[in-house]
């Protein structure tokens, strides 16, 4: 008897492999997820989910991950808690994934204000941390290992705005007088100082430079001055809230600057759906559209059009893309060790439905940075031109021919 529960008990190891200290195959890959399913950021955090969800549904209706040290395929089990915009419940949240759930790898919400308090708690527990709709650069400049974003970064678009302007509009047309609404957080400063700061180079002058606060109600005092100051360019990254609230008022005023770009506040189908025609023609750059081809794009289309009834919003591709490189960063390392996984992630190069992605050392993604723009009611992908769906409308109309 004895002789038989020692090589029962031989077995039992064998088939654990060498993945760690479990007793026992792991029945899922835990994953965890905080995002922002109420509060300012809701619209955008439903979009994010259904990026994941779409990916972890075909990964496991392929049978999963294949992971080396149990010889067979493991589903992923997403687990999301509503951090309801807040910073301070990500972190919980996060800290409760770890600790309950013993989450392999976390996945962000959206707004770069969640993102960084996440990073930290990320370090902190040695958790990989994959985040997008994540435009923050500073960040990633705190030395942390753990923190990766496959998604354009603030020095990016702090130069990407006006190449695309050069090379779209002619010399004779291109507007050049800029004027810069600066959200009072981390981002906005950073973001406000990088279009400030390049804007000489490339042939523009800012003319005005605003500072507010989020959640302000009237931007009256702000869009009087940007007339005033005859600004041809308005560039901003409002929440989406503050971003329906400034063009309202723009349309209130009567006052539609030639081109805008907004950052974030557009991202999301709510602002069409807020707006109407007063928020056409407005630029954004969320990071993908569902017309490029890549690998993978048509499948997520028809999935999301099965779901919502359109092809998959802004958003949905990035965040899909996050979890194809979580699924092959697994696969890579083997196991289910956090550290096996982040050395995956930091060595990633692969064909995402973004498009190819690797990551820098500081964990910022070399990915695609579209430009799009609201054109009767539908996002159209304006540059780079030779993925372009539309040509750029410009001057933008003004709002009472719209």
């Amino acid at each position: 008897m004895r002789h038989t529960l020692i090589a029962a008990l031989i077995i039992a190891l064998s088939i654990t492999g060498c993945g760690g200290s479990s007793s026992e195959v792991p029945v899922v890959i835990e994953i965890g997820a905080a995002m922002p399913l109420t509060g300012k950021y809701a619209a955008g955090g439903a979009e994010i989910q259904r990026g994941y969800t779409l990916a972890v549904e075909k990964i496991n209706a392929d049978g999963g991950v294949f992971v080396k040290a149990y010889n067979r395929k493991l589903p992923l089990n997403l687990n999301i808690l509503d951090d309801s915009s807040d910073p301070g419940k990500t972190v919980s949240h996060l800290e409760t994934h770890f600790s309950d759930t013993e989450v392999v790898a976390y996945l962000g919400g959206f707004g770069s204000d969640l993102h960084a308090a996440a990073a930290a708690i990320a370090e902190k527990n040695q958790v990989p941390y994959i985040g997008v709709a994540f435009a923050l650069w500073g960040i990633h400049q705190q030395g942390y290992k753990y923190l990766f974003s496959p998604f354009f970064k603030s020095p990016d678009l702090g130069k990407h705005v006006y190449e695309f302007l050069n090379e779209v509009l002619p010399e004779d047309r291109r507007p050049t007088r800029v004027g810069i609404f600066q959200e009072q957080t981390d981002w906005g400063i950073e973001m406000g100082e990088l279009w400030r700061d390049n804007a000489p180079e490339y042939g523009y002058e800012v003319v005005q430079y605003e500072v507010y606060t989020p959640f302000t109600k009237d931007f009256t005092d702000l869009i009087l001055k940007a007339q005033e100051a005859d600004v041809e360019i308005l560039l901003a990254l409002p929440t989406p809230p503050d971003g329906i609230t400034i063009f309202k008022q723009l349309g209130e005023l009567g006052f539609s600057p030639k081109f805008s770009l907004f950052v974030r506040a557009p991202d999301v189908p709510t602002w069409i759906e807020s707006l109407g025609s007063i928020g056409d023609f407005v630029t954004s750059a969320p990071g993908w559209h569902h017309t490029l081809a890549f690998p993978g794009v048509d499948e997520l289309n028809a999935a999301h059009q099965t779901l919502k009834g359109r092809p998959a919003d802004p958003l949905v591709g990035p965040a899909y893309a996050a979890v194809q490189i979580l699924a092959q960063a697994i696969e890579k390392a083997g196991s289910l060790d956090r550290s096996a996984i982040r050395d995956a992630i930091a060595a990633t190069d692969l064909d995402t439905v973004i498009g190819p992605v690797t990551f820098r050392q500081d964990g910022t993604g070399i990915v695609n940075s579209p430009i799009l723009q609201y054109q009767d009611g539908q996002v159209e992908l304006v540059w780079p031109v030779e993925y372009a769906t539309a040509d750029l409308v410009y001057p933008a109309p003004p709002f009472d021919a719209r």
